[in-house]
């Protein structure tokens, strides 16, 4: 059964109160701007997320959503981002009804729409962001790789999941599960590394 429409009023009033809360972040904006001139957008970006991550309440996911719609790469404005949120890499992108749960960690990610994120889900720019390969060099010196992953449309990943590899679309990831390799669409995964353990409709054996 489909859900029912909005009503117009409603989404009125949501347009009215996102307009609001642009005009009370525009300062913070004002200052990102000018310290990514100085300090570089990178740097920039990872300070003001941090300030938008503490906002509180209903007010603070406006407030929130506001501020990264300007410093995402792209966020849509049904995005829902909750508190204690941080991004690492200002290329992320957010879909239409997409939710982030409180205190995650997003690099480089795009979260397709309708896709859900449970609280304490951690999400970086891939499982290269460090290279370890020479005994002689500090890792912090050895530099690495910075690689988009990608939340499939409609996908759910439980809390405390850790995905360094693409979630297919409408893929269950079960909480505290550590995604290393890709997972295909519809299908249900846990463990450490995260395994199919079966098909998400018809509860049959995974693919082979």
């Amino acid at each position: 059964m489909s859900a029912p429409a909005p009503s117009p009023l409603r989404e009125a009033a949501k347009r009215a109160v996102r307009a609001a809360a642009l005009v009370l972040v525009f300062p913070l904006l004002l200052d990102y701007w000018l310290w990514s001139r100085v300090f570089g957008r990178h740097t920039a970006f990872r300070g003001i997320v941090q300030v938008a991550s503490l906002f509180p309440g209903l007010p603070g996911m406006y407030l929130r959503g506001a501020l990264l719609r300007q410093v995402l790469a792209d966020c849509h404005p049904s995005a829902c981002v909750e508190f204690g949120v941080l991004f690492s890499e200002p290329g992320a992108t957010l879909g239409a009804g997409v939710y982030v749960g409180p205190r995650c960690i997003l690099g480089l990610v795009r979260v397709e729409k309708d896709a859900l994120i449970a609280s304490g889900v951690q999400i970086p720019s891939g499982a290269k962001t460090h290279h370890f390969d020479d005994p002689d060099v500090p890792i912090r010196d050895q530099g690495g790789e910075v690689q988009c992953v990608t939340i499939g449309e409609g996908a759910w990943i439980g809390a405390g999941a850790i995905v360094l590899a693409d979630v297919g679309k409408g893929t269950v990831v079960a909480a505290g599960s550590v995604v290393t390799k890709p997972l295909p669409e519809f299908v249900v995964a846990a463990g450490v590394p995260a395994k199919v353990i079966r098909q998400r409709f018809g509860g049959g054996e995974p693919d082979a």
